[in-house]
């Protein structure tokens, strides 16, 4: 089965989730130090089937709908993680963006990569005025990763969710369409 490709880098392709990528998407969302900083916990196959299958006849850019893109590994055609997308419901010029990525892929700036090309074709694609992105505050490496392709830190909110039993803070990062076209500019 061919996938639809949203975009590539040097690396990466960004493409439609596939059943063939229900194991190893199960496999990497179910690696504790994976969760560890996101919303599940305890992934199965089973949930892996149905998350999968839910993305099937699903479009990005639905306003109001979160949205999973697979990224794939360009030279290994191993899939390497997942990219997030919600378009908000009440003004679609405004995203929230996440991302995800194996252990063993980790530190090898697919992440860097990937949320680059990702911006890159949100705001050209969506013409977006703002993406944020909010990360548990604990979540070093995610919010260095922010700031490193741009993003800027705008808040620390304090104990606001109730997070694998006990509650937790976030922050949040926000960037602006006239930013990132600058930075892209100078780059």
């Amino acid at each position: 089965m061919t996938a639809t490709t949203y975009f590539e880098t040097q690396r990466l392709l960004a493409r439609r989730f596939t059943p063939a990528d229900v194991e190893p998407f199960a496999a990497y969302r179910a690696d504790p130090d994976v969760a560890r900083y996101q919303s599940w916990s305890g992934f199965t196959l089973a949930d892996a089937h149905a998350f999968v299958g839910s993305l099937q006849g699903e479009e990005p850019g639905v306003p109001g709908d979160w949205f999973q893109i697979a990224l794939e590994s360009r030279e290994t055609g191993l899939l390497v993680g997942d990219l997030a997308l919600h378009i908000e419901e009440d003004e679609p010029r405004v995203a929230e963006v996440g991302f995800t990525v194996a252990s063993d892929q980790q530190g090898k700036g697919f992440a860097t990569e990937a949320l680059t090309g990702y911006l890159d074709w949100l705001f050209a694609t969506y013409g977006l005025h703002r993406v944020h992105a909010v990360t548990d505050a604990l979540n070093a490496p995610a919010a260095a990763l922010l700031e490193r392709v741009g993003f800027r830190r705008e808040g620390l909110l304090v104990e606001n969710v109730f997070f694998k039993g006990s509650w937790g803070s976030e922050l949040l990062f926000g960037l602006l369409d006239h930013e990132w076209t600058a930075r892209r500019a100078g780059a």
